[in-house]
């Protein structure tokens, strides 16, 4: 796993293991499983509803929080652990 990050976000730190430049496994977020840098987002939960309702939807429903960069990097991200597995 990647080397923790710690920054300070919105005065508090907020530390995390860089998965790519967008998704996160941050401390004491989510039980640790894979986020959205700075949300609180699951990257489960995003990558689940793409192929149902589209990038740009869901860009627009979490009202530009992710970007439609991020979602194609976790979609890069879980297809590399699923293959490895």
């Amino acid at each position: 796993m990647p080397v923790a990050v710690t920054e300070i976000v919105g005065g508090e730190p907020y530390r995390y293991s860089p998965l790519g430049e967008y998704v996160v496994k941050a401390e004491g977020v989510c039980g640790g499983r894979p986020t959205f840098k700075y949300t609180r987002i699951e990257v489960a939960g995003i990558l689940a509803r793409v192929k149902a309702e589209g990038i740009d939807v869901i860009v627009t429903d979490f009202d530009g929080r992710i970007s439609g960069e991020a979602i194609l990097e976790a979609g890069q991200i879980a297809d590399k652990s699923i293959k490895v597995a």
